[in-house]
């Protein structure tokens, strides 16, 4: 269904496979260290500590925000939608794409956060970024951390993005081989090798690197820049929660099957599109619409032309997919007034106070076709957008993996739904242990929520 669980990634995480020597940065590292931020804590209650969230999701957004990281060659920029833009470039370096063979020399400059010190140490750590990047410009995002012990991480590439990629612009791709011997990216995700151990990243930094060609005016902006962390336990099976809200919301529906055989270059066409799908569905929610322009280049003759353009601007070049997390967010928030994340939820509560403030959200998650009832299909990784929940607290989706866009509402049982979602461990159809991606969601939101949808996107952590 989706290269989202493929064996190169997420199911290794499970096995805490050490990868090769870590890869080296495409641009020098100009930023310095930067000060150390305050603690987090735990929230308390009347006479006792409230459980601690597992999860750590930590965001850049404010004018202040932008002022207080150590920048070389930017600046903060006010407005609606704060961020951070080229002003004099630090310098100038060349990148060699990987993907096309291709040198070429790029002004840069550099942001660096402040160090977030975790309220949760952490075995994952999860990037996502909102940016515009007008073609002959790109980013990239960087993470380095200190582990428990004190020592410290290098610092590892997230990500290199832009939102196009014409002969202007690099192409997109997350960075393999990256390791030290105690974590390692998997893709898009920094991940302890062996959990076991008790090792956990308890703080980070990351430093984001503006990229255009020499002599332009042209700059990246980048509004919001985050990570979440989490230290979820390894479980087969989640407590049930008891249902809190019944209703649904009017999430345009698309099915990824009617793409078979379309632009195989991107992932073998649409039987891997459930990432694209599910995100296109919301953005169209949020009011994000494609232009004809924008479409002229798909083939007239297939249904749903703007799905074929999902797939295309979130594909990751070396995952040589369309399942990146966080290219899946950002393609998101390149549409006005749309803001996405990458993050994980500890219940079905949580989707519940989502979705009573109007707010759909994208799961992922993988299942033997008998773990859950009218699926018709099993997949080791697979996104589906949940648009509500029936009286009786039942699941309603839409799930892209349907023959046509009639069938993608589906109705699926709560017990089944959530342990397939939450759970960090399962049985594979092979019977071996595999890896369950533990209630990770992308979250896409207005720029400027209501005070509604405020409060309870405060109450899952994403501010």
């Amino acid at each position: 269904m989706s290269r989202v669980e493929q064996p190169s990634r997420r199911t290794l995480l499970a096995a805490a496979v050490v990868a090769a020597a870590a890869a080296g940065g495409a641009i020098p590292a100009t930023a310095q260290a930067a000060p150390a931020a305050g603690t987090g804590g735990a929230a308390t209650g009347p006479g006792r500590a409230a459980p601690r969230r597992p999860v750590d999701y930590h965001a850049w957004t404010t004018f202040r925000d932008w002022r207080q990281g150590a920048a070389q060659g930017v600046r903060p920029v006010a407005g609606a939608r704060p961020g951070v833009v080229i002003g004099a470039p630090a310098g100038t370096a060349d990148y060699t794409d990987p993907h096309t063979g291709t040198t070429a020399a790029w002004e840069y400059a550099t942001w660096t956060s402040p160090v977030h010190r975790l309220a949760v140490p952490s075995t994952e750590v999860i990037a996502s970024w909102n940016a515009h990047t007008p073609s002959g410009t790109w980013i990239q995002v960087e993470l380095r951390g200190t582990y428990s012990d004190g020592t410290d991480t290098p610092w590892y590439v997230m990500g290199r993005w832009t939102a196009d990629d014409g002969e202007q612009d690099i192409r997109r791709t997350s960075v393999d081989d990256q390791s030290d011997g105690r974590s390692s990216i998997w893709t898009d995700t920094f991940s302890i090798d062996d959990a076991s151990t008790g090792l956990r990243l308890t703080s980070y930094r990351l430093r984001l690197t503006l990229h255009r060609r020499p002599g332009t005016r042209s700059t990246p902006t980048v509004w919001r820049l985050g990570a979440m962390g989490s230290d979820i336990p390894d479980r087969f099976t989640v407590p049930a929660s008891t249902p809190r809200h019944a209703g649904e919301l009017r999430v345009p529906r698309y099915s990824q099957e009617i793409h078979k055989g379309q632009y195989p270059e991107y992932d073998n066409g649409g039987e891997a599109w459930c990432s694209p799908t599910s995100s296109q569905m919301i953005i169209e929610y949020w009011g994000g619409r494609l232009t004809e322009e924008q479409l002229a280049w798909v083939d007239p003759s297939y249904a749903d032309p703007q799905i074929c353009h999902a797939a295309r601007y979130t594909y990751d070049n070396q995952y040589e997919g369309c399942g990146n997390w966080p290219f899946n967010a950002a393609y998101a928030a390149t549409f006005k007034g749309i803001q996405g994340v990458v993050t994980r939820l500890g219940s079905l509560t949580d989707l519940e106070t989502l979705i009573a403030a109007g707010i759909p959200v994208i799961t992922s998650q993988s299942f033997l076709e008998e773990e859950l009832t009218g699926s018709g299909y099993g997949t080791s990784g697979h996104l589906m957008t949940v648009i509500g929940f029936t009286a009786d607290g039942d699941v309603i989706a839409n799930d892209p993996a349907s023959d046509d866009n009639d069938a993608v509402r589906r109705v699926y049982k709560r017990r089944e739904w959530e342990n397939i979602w939450l759970r960090t461990k399962r049985y594979n159809a092979s019977g071996k242990v595999a890896s369950g991606t533990g209630g990770v969601c992308y979250l896409y939101f207005p720029a400027h929520p209501s005070p509604r949808q405020r409060k309870a996107l405060a109450s899952v952590g994403v501010r």
